[in-house]
């Protein structure tokens, strides 16, 4: 992904959120009658929490908010990119006038893009950008990403000052934002650790995660890994069961990312070290916003500051977001003060004192 331009500013993701209700009027397309038509939502996959948790909710919430009349259909694919395609080529059928995408398999899923572009239905290629004729994408800038991860490992390894082998534990190969994960990553810890085991997690599994974490233990031993670069937090938490299950008492900094609440809490209790936090919402009302303009027959660079490269398709329009590294330190100025998460919530019995060492009361 090539990006021209830059990410959304925090003042244009505020007005995002701001925008006010408005008719869905104007001529209508494929799958719209009037001021009302169709909206699908395809999620890749339940394996990872904030898809469930967090997007569906809020892209739905922000439809309807800026469509009442608007319906709202929804599909998640289970991992599986077949099933995927089956439920976009069913919703194309079935007179959807918008599409947003999170797509199981960038590249499996172009065919299907390009059926949508033949009946005359836009796709908002959302959190990863699909290969093919997508008419626009929202996300995050992943080298960023990787960039934060690769800098909170090395932070916390400063922290324990004694040795510099690292594990990689990769995304899915099927998804490009996991190499440009590890792009961004690498950049920043390249000449400063050694990679002594690489992985790559099929599904973002947690199974996957804590097999290919036993695989490195077994071969380094339980105390010759001094720190784990995580892609996001469902490998985490298969690193750090893995490391648990070998006897590792001193655990070494694991990184992560999507903020997932048990990760919070493992942050909390100094199982991980960090985690990066990609605000939902305001990823949620710009994809939604971008839909709706669509879906009326606006032009997507109307509603896009910068654009970015596939490896299909130039200059798509794209709202890029940025997202920010959190620590236990870093929880309440970032995850409580958004509402992604009450005080309350994140600090069950179990964490409570942990909690209080970093300032969090319920």
């Amino acid at each position: 992904m090539r990006r021209r331009g830059r990410p959304v500013t925090a003042a244009l993701a505020a007005a995002l959120l701001a925008l006010p209700a408005v008719a869905c009027g104007g001529d209508s397309g494929t799958g719209s009658e009037g001021n009302a038509f169709t909206v699908g939502l395809l999620l890749p996959s339940r394996s990872v929490p904030r898809w469930e948790h967090s997007d569906r909710p809020l892209i739905e919430a922000q439809i309807k908010r800026l469509c009442p009349k608007c319906t709202f259909v929804y599909a998640n694919a289970e991992n599986d990119a077949t099933r995927q395609q089956q439920q976009m080529i069913s919703m194309i059928t079935k007179g959807a006038g918008v599409l947003i995408l999170d797509a199981a398999d960038t590249r499996a899923l172009r065919s299907s893009i390009q059926e949508a572009r033949k009946a005359g239905v836009p796709v908002v290629a959302y959190d990863r950008l699909a290969e093919g004729p997508v008419s626009g994408f929202v996300g995050f800038d992943a080298l960023q990403v990787g960039r934060l991860q690769g800098q909170g490992l090395l932070d916390g390894m400063e922290k324990r000052a004694d040795g510099r082998n690292v594990v990689m534990m990769n995304g899915d190969p099927t998804s490009p934002n996991a190499a440009w994960y590890r792009k961004g990553a690498l950049s920043v810890v390249r000449d400063r650790v050694r990679i002594a085991r690489s992985y790559e997690t099929q599904d973002w599994s947690t199974q996957v995660a804590h097999a290919n974490m036993s695989a490195a233990i077994a071969a380094l031993g339980p105390y010759g890994i001094d720190g784990v670069l995580a892609a996001n937090d469902t490998i985490a938490a298969g690193v750090i069961s893995a490391l648990k299950s070998a006897g590792v008492s001193r655990l070494p900094p694991v990184t992560g990312q999507d903020a997932d609440l048990d990760a919070v809490r493992r942050i909390l209790k100094g199982e991980q070290y960090m985690t990066v936090y990609k605000p939902f919402r305001e990823e949620a009302a710009a994809a939604a916003s971008m839909a709706v303009a669509l879906g009326r027959g606006d032009d997507a660079r109307d509603h896009a500051p910068t654009t970015v490269d596939s490896p299909t398709t130039r200059a798509i329009p794209a709202v890029l977001l940025t997202p920010h590294s959190v620590t236990a330190a870093d929880i309440g100025r970032t995850l409580v003060k958004d509402g992604v998460y009450t005080v309350d919530r994140i600090c069950v019995p179990p964490v409570r004192a942990a909690c209080e060492r970093v300032g969090l009361s319920p």
